[in-house]
């Protein structure tokens, strides 16, 4: 099966530029340099469609697409600038409910920051959100595909990326124990944060991405969540293997899951 992943969004918490900011990065006249929050949507031969995070650049992100059902959401963890976009699912609410899979922890942020979606008597208009709760022991389906949740360190923060297939994707990761690194073995193409080039307390630097994709040997990778401290974007790519590329904003990658 094959299928086709835009980058939605591919900065950190704040978007590219940072309001107010004079850098080079923040002032670049690069297309590639402007990024919203981190998302992705991948859609797959038959229809399935899959968003990776909604933060809350989905309402503008999503406009650029044909309306249709999204089959799930794979939310990655409960920080705003990943599910600060929730509800703007409202018009998908059309389609049924929509499914939305996170851990626990997040699944219970959800609830209390939106609690009118999930009243007995919910009123018209609000977003209909299923949402699912999973963990990294146990992988689940999503329009056919099997997603296996993979969990990393956000910092201390336990947070959760995904595979499906030859396909994985995670952002926001400092540190992956080796148990849980042993998910991604056969991994082809892989989207992994990279946030700047120094060290951060709770994101991996794009030399660590870097090393993770060489360290697994895939066939492509892609850095993404990249803030406004890291270099243009022209820049970056100058310093990278031929193999892995910094993402940007509107990037459209196809590959055989």
């Amino acid at each position: 099966m094959r299928g086709t992943l835009t980058f939605l969004g591919t900065g950190t918490s704040t978007g590219v530029p940072l309001i107010g900011c004079r850098c080079a990065t923040c002032c670049s006249v690069d297309p590639r340099d402007k990024r919203l929050r981190t998302s992705a949507l991948l859609q797959a031969e038959g229809g399935t469609r899959i968003l990776f995070d909604c933060g809350p650049d989905f309402r503008h992100q999503i406009l650029n697409f044909p309306f249709g059902p999204i089959d799930g959401i794979l939310v990655t963890h409960e920080h705003y600038d990943h599910v600060g976009g929730l509800d703007e699912l409202r018009p998908f609410s059309a389609f049924g409910s929509v499914k939305v899979y996170a851990n626990s922890r997040t699944v219970e942020a959800i609830r209390q920051r939106m609690p009118y979606c999930f009243e007995q008597k919910a009123k018209r208009g609000i977003p209909k959100i299923a949402l699912q709760t999973v963990s990294a022991e146990e992988p689940f389906q999503v329009g056919g595909m099997t997603v296996v949740p993979v969990e990393v360190l956000h910092g201390t923060l336990p947070i959760l990326g995904y595979r499906i297939g030859t396909f994985a994707y995670i952002t926001d990761m400092l540190f992956i124990e080796p148990h849980e690194k042993l998910k991604l073995n056969g991994v082809k193409t892989l989207v992994v944060n990279g946030l700047k080039e120094s060290p951060h307390p709770t994101h991996q630097t794009i030399s660590e991405a870097v090393a993770l994709c060489e360290s697994l040997k895939v066939e492509r990778g892609f850095i993404t969540h990249l803030c406004h401290n890291a270099p243009p974007h022209a820049a970056v790519l100058e310093r990278m293997p031929p193999h892995i590329i910094p993402a940007y904003d509107g990037l459209k990658i196809t590959f055989d899951f």
